[in-house]
């Protein structure tokens, strides 16, 4: 089995060197009592609560023969990407091979100590479930998000008389707000050189 954590899709991760005798996690409902009057207390049954695991093990500062991996950084290298972790405000993802556990979590807690004089790096960390929540745009009485330009729902007039000065892209731009309308008011046109407008010229839109 090998134990990966990982920060923003792959952009860091690493797999411990030296994985845990035992690990667990627990989870529970969040349930509520309450006391009826002649019932008593009775528990009314909510939902699933976050996972939660703690990870304890060392970062191997010697090239020991029970390492599961080659790729070995300083121990304090381990330290110091974990606390970027930590301080980024971003979840990881924890990765147990060979097992169901494939969670997204959010860093806790994370303590390190040196206690034995070979210069391994002791630690402990304590993980919770991290839920995703797909946020909803905020839709206004008019029937449009705030994200969208009140301008998408003027009126296209149907047709437009060149002035000097003007393109195809800023007409474009100004009467159908988007500039990218420009090649198929040209089509519409007949327009092969887009550069070549007449002050004058009438527009089909």
């Amino acid at each position: 089995m090998e134990i990966w954590l990982s920060w923003q899709n792959n952009k860091e991760k690493f797999q411990l060197p030296v994985p845990p005798s035992s690990f667990e996690v627990a989870v529970g409902n969040i349930n509520k009592r309450i006391n009826i009057n002649d019932i008593g207390e009775i528990n009314l049954i909510g939902k699933s609560g976050l996972k939660e695991m703690t990870i304890e093990s060392f970062f191997p500062a010697n090239e020991y023969d029970f390492l599961v991996t080659s790729d070995i950084m300083k121990p304090y290298e381990y330290v110091e990407m974990v606390e970027g972790w930590r301080t980024s405000q971003k979840p990881i993802r924890v990765i147990f091979t060979d097992t169901p556990i494939n969670l997204p979590m959010a860093i806790e807690n994370f303590s390190y100590r040196e206690q034995d004089g070979t210069g391994d790096v002791y630690f402990t960390l304590e993980l919770a479930e991290y839920i995703f929540l797909n946020v909803k745009k905020e839709t206004t009485n008019k029937g449009y998000t705030q994200n969208e330009k009140r301008d998408n729902k003027k009126e296209i007039p149907n047709s437009y008389i060149v002035k000097k000065g003007d393109t195809l892209i800023a007409i474009a731009k100004k009467l159908t707000g988007n500039s990218a309308n420009w090649s198929k008011i040209a089509q519409k046109n007949n327009i092969k050189d887009p550069k070549k407008l007449q002050i004058g010229q009438k527009l089909v839109i």
